[in-house]
């Protein structure tokens, strides 16, 4: 029979018989007899034992030596025979081990393992593995895995020696094997986007269903990229200057997708050995909505959210440096406070979105008047700050501002509403009103202030005296504050008088402020600075209450009408404010009047009707103070039903010659009496202004014909000198 010798095509046939090994069995081969030859010595008995013991030597040091190595080693002849093995070939054939013999055929063992279950994969084609097998021992340095019974996973590397013999290499890989697996079930099924690129060519040589899914490329289309065909800009792969094997912080890359979307990546990568090539692993994060999150809050932290204008902060950071570049050219700076006109009547009457659009409107008109060097913001609701740069003289601001109060005059067509809005405008020049960003936007809040004051709709420059003016507003501020907290304030009371009877039927409550310094400080004054700082709510209810509590000891008919602030209203807690303050009190609630202004109707809100007819219910009286002086006072009275109504103070001036003036007072009475509502005429001074009330029909009348304002001792006088007068005039009568 043919032996099978390496490289012939055909499979050995398991059936042949192997020539006899050269040394059968285990026992040690016979060395041949060394004779000398004739020009040679001949060696002694003592010569050939020693080699024989060299030899014996020798082998046991070789055994030793590979015993030593962590694979397993095996030395067979070109017969396939057993010579020589080390420890740990027979560790990892524990179950064959007793098969191994010098002198014994590895196809026989191998036959022996195959009938015995030892190799999995041959159960059911065992002849077919065995041919294959015993045909990829003669083919040099070929290397495969062969799984064993036990689930371990040997790797086997055999290579052919000069003399025809074979030295087999037997490495245990279970537990690379397994971290491999391990490693496909968590790259292949990871949620994650996961590619594998080779480190010398960087092609992609591995992908997940993620990364497929995610970039829109076929597994066939990815494995003929290079991760350099994913980056969106040319440079250097995310593993560059990097060849450790720890895994490193990740990088930010941009990458395109196979519909030529750029997305943001942050990147993580491995290196690793994928499919015996060294290669690294590249855990790919989407962070493209993260990245266009932080673009949008970076955007916001430094812009106004409807307009898109910068906002303060970015403000400050610009004039900072128009400033600077100032005071180096020496130039002027203008800086423009503009506020809309009018603009909360907007949002009342036609709704918040079409607030909002108009303000997108103004900004829009506003840059186009401005060149790109100069800076625009909105500040606040209605308020835009402009920077105008490169000024010879302030009549470049001047010009900028008529440009700017023309553009924003002309109509706004929105949502089919033709919308008119005006402003009015700030202006503080640098140098001379300041050379810092705070003090000039300070400046140009001033003079805006004082242009609304005068006339709407100009523009007014920042002057020295608006300073001093603002200095005392904000010490009136603070002392306003202390002053209610150390319950200084107090309630002064003016008489509401029958007209028909000249009896007092009621007061209307007034605060009144003795500073220790200045005096009785004007309403006026501080009035204004309360409402504009939310301190009108302590102070109304402060006023209240004690209005409330002085009431209480005056006599059953006559009432007392308190004056309450929009404000008032819109905290939310002012029904629980006033049963509280006639509890406390114990006044009746019939004997309490408080009284409203149009601005609160304004408003047109819910929680101010609701609030308004649950006093009502309590039995609190509800008076329209100042009548006449809005633009649909009509409508109002139709919305709610009124106790009284005040007739501002303007129609009863001069009212004796002013015929106009009575006939309005006229047309107010008469209404009054057809909805059964008491009518009260304020600012009553002369006699001849009482007489045409009286002629009128006007109920009742209120000023200074009748009394001043008086503090609380003095109106406990006036009401016992009317009770005294009263039991005078019904003892007469008796």
């Amino acid at each position: 029979m043919r032996r099978i010798r390496p490289g012939r095509p055909k499979k050995p046939k398991l059936a042949a018989t192997i020539r006899k090994p050269r040394w059968p069995g285990g026992r040690t081969p016979k060395l041949p007899i060394l004779r000398p030859s004739r020009s040679e010595p001949a060696y002694g008995r003592a010569e050939v034992e020693a080699a024989i013991a060299d030899a014996r030597k020798s082998h046991e040091r070789l055994r030793e030596a590979i015993d030593l190595l962590p694979q397993g080693i095996v030395f067979l002849d070109a017969e396939g025979r057993y010579i020589l093995w080390n420890k740990k070939y027979a560790e990892i054939y524990g179950r064959s081990a007793d098969l191994f013999k010098p002198g014994a055929r590895l196809q026989d063992t191998i036959r022996i393992g195959v009938e015995r279950g030892d190799y999995p994969d041959a159960i059911g084609r065992e002849e077919e593995w065995l041919a294959e097998r015993l045909a990829r021992l003669y083919q040099p340095g070929e290397r495969h895995e062969q799984k064993l019974a036990d689930g371990r996973v040997v790797l086997i590397e055999e290579r052919l020696t000069g003399d025809g013999g074979i030295i087999g290499l037997r490495v245990d890989i279970t537990e690379l094997k397994q971290r491999e697996a391990s490693f496909r079930l968590l790259f292949d099924s990871n949620p994650v986007p996961m590619i594998v690129c080779a480190l010398d060519d960087e092609r992609i040589v591995g992908v997940n269903d993620a990364a497929i899914e995610h970039y829109g490329y076929s597994r066939a289309e990815f494995q003929k990229l290079t991760i350099r065909s994913l980056q969106a800009f040319d440079s250097d792969p995310p593993w560059a200057g990097d060849r450790s094997n720890d895994e490193r912080t990740a990088r930010t890359w941009k990458h395109v997708k196979a519909n030529g979307t750029l997305i943001d990546l942050a990147i993580y990568s491995r290196q690793l050995v994928y499919n015996d090539r060294p290669s690294v692993l590249l855990a790919l994060m989407d962070i493209t909505e993260r990245k266009r999150a932080e673009a949008r809050l970076a955007f916001l932290a430094q812009h106004d959210g409807l307009t898109g204008l910068p906002n303060r902060n970015l403000l400050r950071q610009q004039m900072d440096e128009i400033l600077l570049h100032r005071r180096r050219s020496a130039g002027k700076v203008a800086v423009l406070m503009l506020g809309l006109d009018s603009f909360k009547s907007v949002n009342d009457t036609l709704g918040h979105g079409i607030g909002d659009k108009l303000l997108r409107g103004v900004a829009k008109r506003l840059r186009s008047t401005l060149r790109e060097e100069d800076a625009i913001a909105r500040l606040n609701s209605d308020e835009f700050a402009i920077v105008q740069t490169g000024l010879a003289r302030p009549e470049d601001a001047v010009m900028l501002a008529r440009r700017m109060l023309e553009a924003i005059s002309e109509p706004f067509l929105l949502d089919g509403h033709s919308v008119v809005i005006g402003a009015t405008i700030g202006i503080a020049m640098a140098p001379g009103d300041g050379d810092d960003a705070e003090k000039l936007l300070k400046n140009a809040d001033m003079a805006l202030s004082r242009a609304k004051t005068e006339s709407r709709g100009t523009f007014a420059f920042f002057e020295a005296g608006m300073d001093a003016r603002a200095q005392s507003r904000r010490r009136i501020e603070t002392e306003l504050r202390e002053a209610i907290q150390n319950d200084v304030l107090r309630p002064y009371y003016q008489p509401l008088v029958d007209l028909s009877s000249g009896r007092i039927t009621g007061f209307e409550a007034l605060v009144r402020w003795p500073h220790p310094e200045r005096g009785m400080i004007s309403p006026a004054e501080f009035i204004p600075v309360a409402e504009e700082t939310g301190l009108i709510n302590a102070l109304g209810g402060l006023m209240l209450r004690r209005a409330c509590v002085d009431a209480a000891e005056w006599p059953g008919d006559v009432r007392v009408a308190v004056n309450l602030s929009p404000a008032q209203f819109r905290v939310g807690n002012l029904l629980s404010i006033v049963m509280d303050a006639l509890r406390q009190s114990g006044l009746p609630a019939k004997r309490l009047e408080l009284e409203i202004t149009e601005t609160l109707l304004l408003e047109k809100s819910s929680q101010v009707q609701a609030t308004l007819h649950a006093l009502r219910a309590l039995g609190v009286r509800i008076s329209m103070d100042d009548f006449g002086t809005g633009y649909s006072s009509l409508s109002y009275l139709r919305s709610f039903p009124f106790d009284k109504i005040k007739i501002d103070q303007s129609f009863v001036r001069d009212l004796a010659a002013n015929p106009e003036a009575q006939a309005i007072i006229r047309s107010i009475v008469s209404l009054g009496k057809s909805l059964g509502v008491t009518i009260t005429a304020e600012g009553v001074e002369t006699e001849a202004e009482l007489s045409c009330l009286r002629a009128e029909g006007c109920h009742e009348g209120q000023g200074f014909l009748f009394s001043r304002a008086r503090p609380h001792a003095e109106i406990i006088e006036l009401l016992r000198a009317q009770c005294e007068a009263d039991a005078a005039v019904a003892g007469r009568a008796a």
